[in-house]
């Protein structure tokens, strides 16, 4: 039972990161036509808010869990 919280949560990173990875290319393709310096920019701008917004969640699940009084060590 142990395993479950860490095959979940790589579920869930693989699965995020996938659909990352497929919005991220379809609107480089999109704007491929165009400009292809600021579609790079802007890709490198949207993965770095979005991998903040992931690490800010995070902590705040975790201050959550604490104040609520969860234990979060990992089993030795």
């Amino acid at each position: 039972m142990n395993f479950i919280p860490i095959a979940l949560i790589t579920f869930k990173i693989v699965v995020l990161g996938t659909g990352m990875l497929f919005a991220i290319k379809w609107h480089y393709d999109q704007d491929k036509k165009t400009q292809k310096g600021e579609v790079l920019i802007t890709v490198s701008k949207i993965t770095a808010i979005l991998l903040l917004s992931l690490l800010g969640l995070l902590f705040v699940t975790f201050t959550l869990a604490r104040m609520l009084g969860l234990d979060l060590t990992l089993p030795r």
